[in-house]
């Protein structure tokens, strides 16, 4: 008995050591990061206790008009990019996992989960010359620009979406939309007072997943962008191959600010939601 103890202490206690160290080797260089952002000194290693802390490259990155466009971009491509990609995503889903058997059900499954496994170069030079021959076949899209650039985003967001609400959907409980139809309810009320807030959740998460891919991306953006479309990972890259600046800290403690406040609106808001239905049930 002693000896079991012993050895599920031991256990624990490397279990705890590794999570520990697994923890720190991705948390504290982003902690380091958050607090070089309010270093007084240009050089974004060297702190300078003498003037440090200081706001001084917040404010320089509010009137950095480059890198406030770029964000602006990003915004606007992530946030269409996203709906877009829910839309098509949760109706791929749905279309998989209600109807198992239908011509063409292997080819629509290949294709929608082809790029989660497709390398981003290859996905990023196949739509540029996709766009290039589109240009000169009909005329559109007239070059490179926001446009070309969501399309490309949705096209792997998308497999993403589509994935997470097949998912939920293969562990419905199909009983419940049954019983509606039983009462005499139309299936596209069905779909929307049953089925779509069941999934709602799916679906969020795969809206956030969505936004976040495409407000990250960068190989797939810059094979898809042109003059004036430069998205703020692209602005950012170009400007670390030139050397760190103490603005990109404060952009990237901003950015972790934001998605830190959503995930955890997020979960309050699904935890809530959980306790809810458990209440009603």
């Amino acid at each position: 008995m002693a000896g079991g103890c012993l050895m599920n202490y031991k256990s624990s206690y490397f279990i705890l050591t590794c999570l520990g160290f697994g923890f720190a080797f991705l948390y504290i260089p982003i902690l380091s990061m958050v607090v070089f952002s309010f270093n007084a000194s240009k050089l974004v290693t060297v702190w300078d206790a003498a003037n440090s802390p200081t706001l001084k490259w917040y404010h320089s990155l509010l009137n950095n008009e480059e890198i406030l466009d770029a964000a602006w971009i990003s915004l606007k491509v992530a946030v269409i990019n996203a709906s877009g990609a829910v839309i098509l995503g949760t109706l791929a889903g749905f279309g998989l996992a209600r109807f198992s058997q239908f011509r063409g059900r292997f080819t629509l499954n290949a294709m929608t989960t082809a790029p989660l496994v497709m390398p981003e170069v290859i996905t990023g030079l196949s739509l540029l010359l996709l766009f290039v021959a589109l240009e000169q076949l009909i005329g559109w899209p007239a070059g490179r620009g926001i446009t070309t650039m969501t399309i490309g985003h949705m096209t792997f967001s998308m497999a993403y979406v589509t994935v997470i609400v097949n998912s939920r959907l293969a562990t419905f409980d199909t009983a419940l939309e049954e019983a509606a139809m039983d009462l005499g309810a139309r299936p596209l009320k069905v779909f929307f007072v049953i089925t779509l807030p069941i999934i709602f959740p799916a679906i969020l998460s795969g809206w956030l997943l969505a936004f976040t891919l495409s407000w990250d991306d960068l190989v797939i953006s810059s094979f898809t962008s042109g003059p004036g479309s430069s998205t703020l990972p692209m602005v950012v890259f170009s400007k670390v191959r030139l050397g760190v600046s103490p603005e990109i800290n404060v952009l990237a403690t901003i950015t972790i600010t934001v998605v830190t406040i959503m995930i955890v609106g997020v979960s309050l808001w699904m935890a809530r939601t959980a306790r809810l239905d458990k209440a009603a049930a």
